[in-house]
C-alpha cells in the first residue's frame, strides 16, 4: 500500500519512478540530493520511494519525494504499481537490484553489478563520501544534483537561534563499535548542562543508556518520546549537537546546526558533514589510509574509544564557546 500526503500532485499518477533506499535515517539524509537530482530528471513522474514507512512518511512531508512504499531492508517490495523507472539507492547489488527487477519496471538504473546480471552501470566506489556517490549514479541519468542539495528548512520557518536554545547529546548507535562509553557521555553532560539545558535523545530502546548518560545532571531525557518529524523539530531549534556517527549528526548538517560528531569505525571522509565545514567538527583518530572498521561490530572501534572527554570540550569550545565556561 503506498502511503502519500501530496495525493494533489500535479505529475502524471501513472508515470512512476520507484527508488529503494530501505536503510536509516542517516541514510536517508544522505540521499535527499540523490533524490532531489531525480526529481529534475522525472519532473513528470510521481516519486516513491520503498523504505520504513515513518521515515518515508516524513521525505513525502518535506516533498522531496511524492509518497512511499513501506518496507524493510531486503524484503520483496509489495504494494507498488508497475514503475516505469526503478533506481537503486540500496546498495551495489546483487539482492537490491534483483528486488528491483522483480518490481517490472521498464527501467532499471543502478551500479554496475554482473552477480545481478547488470554489468553496464557506474562502478563502485569505496572511497567515495556518501553524498558524493549517490549524485553521482544520478547525474549519470540526467539529474543534476551535489552537496548543496542536502540543506533542509527548519521546521515552521522558525528564526535564528539563542543562547537559551538547548544542546541534544545523542549517546547511541545501532552498534556497539560507534558507541562511545557512557561513563564519558556522563561527564560530557555534567559541564555542558551546568551551562545550558541539554536534552538527551534517542530510541524507545536506549532509554536506560540515555538516564544513566544523564545521571546525576539536570540533563532531560527524550528517549523514546521523539517520532522522526519531532527530532528533527528538535535538533532544528537547538544549539549545537554531539553524538557519534549516526543519524542525527546528519540532521544537523541539513539545518544547518553546529554539532560534533566522533567518529569510528568509519572515517568522516565517507560519512561526515559534506556541507560548512565551519559549523562542524569531526573527531577522528584515524588517517587517510586507515582501514575501515566494522560499522555492526559488537565492541567499541579502538579509534573512537581513543577520543576524550577534553578533546570532545574542545572541539565544543571551538563551536560554542560560552557552553565551557570561557
Amino acid at each position: 500500500m503506498i502511503r502519500s500526503t501530496s495525493e494533489q500532485s500535479s505529475r502524471t499518477p501513472d508515470r512512476v519512478v520507484l527508488v529503494l533506499r530501505a536503510l536509516g535515517l542517516g541514510d536517508a539524509l544522505t540521499g535527499i540530493p540523490a533524490l532531489r537530482g531525480i526529481r529534475r530528471a522525472y519532473p513528470d513522474h510521481r516519486l516513491l520511494v520503498a523504505c520504513g514507512a515513518e521515515l518515508g512518511s516524513w521525505l513525502t512531508e518535506l516533498g522531496v519525494v511524492d509518497g512511499v512504499v513501506p518496507t524493510c531492508g531486503l524484503e520483496p517490495i509489495t504494494g507498488a504499481p508497475v514503475p516505469d523507472v526503478a533506481i537503486n539507492l540500496h546498495g551495489r547489488g546483487p539482492r537490491s537490484h534483483e528486488i528491483l527487477r522483480l518490481t517490472g519496471a521498464a527501467q532499471l538504473h543502478g551500479f554496475a553489478c554482473p552477480a545481478a546480471g547488470f554489468p553496464n552501470g557506474p562502478r563502485w566506489d569505496d572511497g567515495a563520501h556518501e553524498v558524493d556517490r549517490w549524485c553521482a549514479l544520478v547525474r549519470r541519468i540526467g539529474g543534476e544534483c551535489g552537496r548543496s542539495d542536502l540543506r533542509l528548512t527548519r521546521p515552521g520557518g522558525r528564526g535564528g537561534r539563542g543562547t537559551s536554545a538547548p544542546v541534544v547529546i545523542h549517546p547511541g548507535a545501532a552498534s556497539a563499535s560507534r558507541r562511545w562509553p557512557v561513563s564519558r557521555w556522563n561527564r560530557l553532560v555534567h559541564v555542558l548542562s551546568a551551562r545550558s539545558q541539554v536534552l538527551i535523545t534517542g530510541g524507545g530502546a536506549e532509554a536506560d543508556l540515555c538516564a544513566d548518560v544523564g545521571r546525576g545532571t539536570t540533563a532531560e531525557c527524550v528517549a523514546g518520546r521523539t517520532s522522526i518529524a519531532e527530532l528533527a523539530d528538535v535538533v532544528s531549534a537547538s544549539d549545537l549537537v554531539v553524538s557519534g556517527d549516526t543519524g542525527i549528526a546528519h540532521l544537523a548538517t541539513a539545518y544547518g546546526v553546529p554539532s560534533v560528531t566522533m567518529f569510528g569505525p568509519v572515517p568522516p571522509s565517507l560519512w561526515g558533514s559534506a556541507i560548512d565545514p565551519h559549523l562542524h567538527r569531526c573527531i577522528w583518530h584515524g588517517t587517510a589510509a586507515s582501514a575501515v572498521g566494522d560499522p555492526h561490530g559488537a565492541l567499541i572501534d579502538p579509534r573512537l574509544d581513543a577520543i576524550t572527554v577534553p578533546e570532545v570540550l574542545a572541539a565544543v569550545h571551538g563551536l560554542s564557546p560560552r557552553l565551557t565556561g570561557a
